[in-house]
């Protein structure tokens, strides 16, 4: 439109555009797919396709994590189905007062716990007592701790070991979690596995193989390489902000080629 205006002026010394010429111009620079050059256009397309090759790998990580997310049983994945259903709660009697209790510091806060079938007090977070004679248990015997494993586990299920841990990783499948601790292995093909805290023998976690796979990529899909635990990391963010990036490219290359939009443009 511009250069039919610029031509049938040319013959003039002094351009002297008309009414309609004027309203052609406005119309043209108005017009944001004609103001889109080839050159621009063209930075758009590479960014976009270097972005989606960039992105590609990390976008397919996130469907097949999602996928697996959304098809397995939660329930399934914490190892209910390893657990007895019903757990009876024991009935204690003949038990002592905490004022019958050497304790040196005040009593915070206090729990009953049930370690292999004997009542003891949970005092404070930090130290147990046995709630009938008022004896002060330093921790948890392999053997107790087995016992508390078997109160809570199938009864079908074989141990084939038990291990004391004093410290794990931050890739541990026991990471966050009271330590020291016994770890109590089973005959299973899924590499079964209990964990007993030593401090107050509570029974705490059972991890199998699917749990390691739904942990593994859950690490990947919240792109936390480090602790595995954390939303809201760097990478996830620079990676969603380049995603955003690539869609809107994308959606930007499609507005400015399509001939649907470019006929609109050229009737405004």
């Amino acid at each position: 439109m511009l250069l039919q205006c610029l031509k049938r002026n040319k013959i003039q010394k002094k351009y002297d555009p008309t009414k309609d010429d004027i309203q052609r111009i406005i119309s043209f620079f108005s017009n944001p797919i004609v103001m889109v050059t080839r050159q621009t256009a063209i930075k758009i397309r590479k960014a976009h396709r270097y972005l989606g090759l960039f992105l590609g790998i990390q976008f397919l990580i996130w469907t097949i994590s999602g996928m697996y997310f959304s098809w397995t049983d939660i329930d399934e994945i914490h190892g209910d189905h390893f657990k007895k259903e019903i757990l009876e709660q024991t009935a204690f009697s003949d038990l002592l007062g905490t004022t019958q209790l050497e304790i040196e510091q005040p009593v915070r806060s206090m729990e009953l716990l049930e370690i292999a079938g004997s009542p003891y007090y949970w005092i404070n977070g930090t130290t147990l007592y046995n709630a009938r004679t008022g004896n002060k248990k330093n921790e948890t015997t392999q053997q107790e701790a087995q016992q508390v494993a078997n109160r809570y586990m199938q009864p079908e299920l074989k141990v084939s070991g038990i291990k004391r841990i004093e410290e794990v990783d931050k890739h541990h499948e026991y990471r966050g979690r009271p330590l020291p601790a016994y770890e109590i292995s089973y005959e299973t093909p899924q590499n079964l596995k209990a964990y007993v805290a030593i401090e107050n023998g509570e029974f705490q976690a059972v991890r199998h193989r699917k749990w390691r796979w739904f942990d593994f990529l859950w690490m990947t899909h919240t792109m936390d390489y480090e602790g595995r635990d954390d939303f809201n990391t760097f990478v996830l963010r620079a990676f969603s902000l380049l995603g955003l990036i690539t869609v809107v490219s994308g959606f930007t290359l499609w507005y400015i080629s399509s001939p649907t939009m470019r006929k609109i443009g050229e009737k405004t």
